[in-house]
Parts: structure tokens; sequence; C-alpha cells
């Protein structure tokens, strides 16, 4: 049986809500968590062609990944001002299902803050983990560490979670 080949708005059909979630719960801001979506697509556009069967969502998380960290590069190197407001296209494109608004409202603000606040290894492992439900393996080939490192991270991560946000509650 041969399988027909992923085209890329199947990808972005399929995977955009779920980058979009993950980028959105590392940075913080919905203007730039679709900015990181546009450039994971677009890099998922010049790649389909070359790639390999196999792990599918592998390869997907690791370009989101190395977007995620080379935005961060360059943000260090040249500090940005903000721009006019624009209309943001890809919620125009794609509004999301009763679900999904669902999903990603069980996210308190209380948590995305707390989120924030973690290392980015440890934030990035939680959120692969507990947000978008990737397992340890699949977190470890998309972030090229060795699996025991991701479990490192996310039960670290977890314990920085609960801590900052036992502490938030009490305070």
């Amino acid at each position: 049986m041969t399988h027909r080949p992923l085209s890329w708005e199947d990808v972005a059909r399929t995977h955009g809500r779920k980058i979009y979630n993950f980028a959105y719960r590392l940075c913080g801001d919905p203007h730039d968590a679709a900015d990181l979506v546009q450039e994971v697509l677009l890099r998922v556009r010049r790649g389909l062609e070359d790639f390999q069967p196999g792990s599918f969502e592998g390869w997907l998380w690791r370009i989101t990944h190395n977007a995620f960290i080379d935005e961060m590069r360059r943000r260090q190197r040249r500090p940005t001002a903000p721009l006019p407001e624009v209309v943001d296209r890809w919620d125009a494109q794609s509004s999301p299902g009763a679900d999904e608004q669902l999903a990603a409202m069980r996210l308190g603000d209380d948590i995305q803050a707390a989120l924030l606040e973690l290392p980015y290894e440890f934030r990035e492992a939680v959120v692969m983990c507990d947000v978008i439900g990737l397992s340890y393996e699949e977190i470890a080939a998309a972030v090229a560490v060795p699996v025991g490192t991701v479990r490192s991270r996310i039960h670290r991560g977890r314990r920085l979670l609960r801590a900052a946000l036992s502490q938030e509650a009490a305070g």
C-alpha cells in the first residue's frame, strides 16, 4: 500500500494549532507565537520534498525547536522595537474549534506566568510533554538530548512549576 505524501497544506491544517499552542506556551505572546508558526511552516514547506519517511512528528518538532532557538538568538543580538498593530492573518485563516479553545483556556494565566519563569530547557520539556502530549522519546529526538535528560528536565520543571504556583497561592 502506497501512502500519499503529506502536502504542506495537510501539515498546516493538521499541526498548525499544536505548533501555535507550543509556541505560545514558550514565549507567552500571541503575536510572537503566530510569527513562529509561520517560520516553522515555511521551513516545513522548504524541507517537505526532502523529508524521508520516518518520524514525521519528530522532524516537525525538531524544526519547531530550532526555529524558536534561532529566534531567541536573533533577539539577543538585536533588540527590536514594536511595530504598529497589524491584523494577524494566522488567526483569521484558522479559527480554532470549541474544543481547542477550551483546551487553550484550561492553562490559566497563573500557570502561563509560572511557565514563563522556568528556565527555557525545563519550560520546553514540560510544554512538549504536558501541553502538546509528546512522549519522552519524541521530545528527546526533537531537542537532541538523551531520554534521561528529558526525564530530568520534566521532573525539575514540574517541581519548579509546583513551587511557583504554591508560593503564588500562599502569597
